[in-house]
C-alpha cells in the first residue's frame, strides 16, 4: 500500500484540495475553479519541486492540520502564519522536512485570509475533466476537507530549487485596487455611473466566497427596466445585482449569468482579491477599452 499520505487532523474553516483549474469547459457550464492566489500556489510548489500544476491544500483563515505517514517536504505561503511540526515552530514560506507519523499545523493566518501548503510530489485526489481542484459551485473534485479524510500525495518529482524567494511576494492588501475595464454593459447604467464608481469607496463584505468576491458600500443604479437574458461569465467580470453592489467573480464563478456585468478586472489582479479579508477598504480605478 502507498503510504505515501496526509491524514487530516483538524480541517479547518474551509479547507480545499485546488490547483491550476479545470480550464476550458464554460460549454458545459463547468466554471475554471483552481487556486485563488495562483501565484501562492505556484510558489508553494516550486518550494517542494513541484510543477505549477500539483495540487496543494488552499486554507481559509483558520488553517488547517495534517498527520504525515512518509517523511516528507512540505510549504505554506500565502496567508502569513504559524507553522508548527509535532508542536515545535518551523519556517513559513520554505521547505521543511516532515518525518513519517508527525503532524504538521498551519496556525490561524495573521494577515490575509488564504494559505497554500504544498507537498513533494502534491495532493494526488483522483482528477475530475483532468483537474483536482474542488469547484464549490458545481461541486466537482473532492469535497472539502474533514477530521480524519486520507489524502494520497504523489511521488516526488525533482528537487527544492536553491532560488525560490517568498520574501519578494506582496503581503495582503490592506485595500484592494481593482482596475476595471468597462463592458460590455455599460449601457444598462447611466452616463455618470463609471465615474461615482470610480470614486466610490467599498469594502469587502462578510458574504465574500470563492465564488465572488461582494462589497458594502454605495449602490449603483440601472439605467433599465426589464430583464437581462442570461449570457457567458468570465473570471473577473464585475456584476451589478438589482441592490446595486458590485460583485467580483473569482475562480469558481457560475458561467452564465443575467445580471448586467459594468466590466472586468484583469486576472493579474485577482490574486489580491482572494487575500482580501472582510472589512477590506475596496476602490476600482476605471478604464475605457
Amino acid at each position: 500500500m502507498n503510504t505515501r499520505a496526509v491524514e487530516v487532523v483538524r480541517a479547518g474553516a474551509l479547507t480545499t484540495v485546488q490547483d491550476l483549474g479545470r480550464a476550458g469547459f464554460a460549454h458545459l457550464g463547468v466554471p475554471r475553479s483552481g487556486a485563488l492566489d495562483q501565484p501562492a500556489h505556484r510558489l508553494a510548489n516550486r518550494l517542494v519541486g513541484n510543477p505549477p500544476d500539483a495540487a496543494t491544500l488552499e486554507t481559509t483563515l483558520t488553517g488547517t492540520a495534517v498527520r504525515v505517514r512518509a517523511t516528507t517536504v512540505a510549504a505554506v505561503v500565502g496567508a502569513p502564519c504559524a507553522v508548527r511540526v509535532q508542536g515545535r515552530p518551523v519556517a513559513w514560506g520554505a521547505a521543511i522536512r516532515i518525518p513519517a507519523g508527525a503532524v504538521l499545523d498551519v496556525g490561524p493566518a495573521t494577515a490575509g485570509l488564504r494559505g497554500y501548503l504544498a507537498f513533494s510530489g502534491g495532493v494526488a485526489v483522483e482528477p475530475v475533466l483532468g483537474s483536482r481542484s474542488t469547484d464549490l459551485l458545481s461541486g466537482l473534485g473532492p469535497a472539502p476537507l474533514a477530521d480524519r479524510d486520507v489524502l494520497a500525495l504523489g511521488e516526488p518529482t525533482g528537487p527544492t530549487p536553491p532560488d525560490a524567494d517568498v520574501s519578494r511576494r506582496p503581503g495582503p492588501p490592506t485595500e484592494l485596487v481593482l482596475p476595471l475595464v468597462l463592458g460590455p454593459r455599460q449601457d444598462w447604467f447611466t452616463p455618470d455611473t463609471p465615474a461615482s464608481l470610480g470614486a466610490a469607496r467599498y469594502t469587502v463584505a462578510s458574504a465574500s466566497n470563492r465564488i465572488g468576491l461582494r462589497t458594502e458600500g454605495p449602490a449603483l443604479s440601472w439605467a433599465r427596466t426589464g430583464e437581462l437574458p442570461s449570457e457567458g461569465m468570465v473570471l473577473g467580470a464585475v456584476q451589478v445585482p438589482p441592490d446595486g453592489r458590485p460583485v467580483l467573480f473569482l475562480a469558481d464563478h457560475p458561467v452564465t449569468g443575467g445580471y448586467p456585468v459594468i466590466g472586468v478586472v484583469p486576472e493579474e489582479h485577482l490574486a489580491h482579491a482572494a487575500q482580501a479579508i472582510p472589512g477590506t477598504p475596496v476602490r476600482f480605478t476605471v478604464t475605457a477599452h
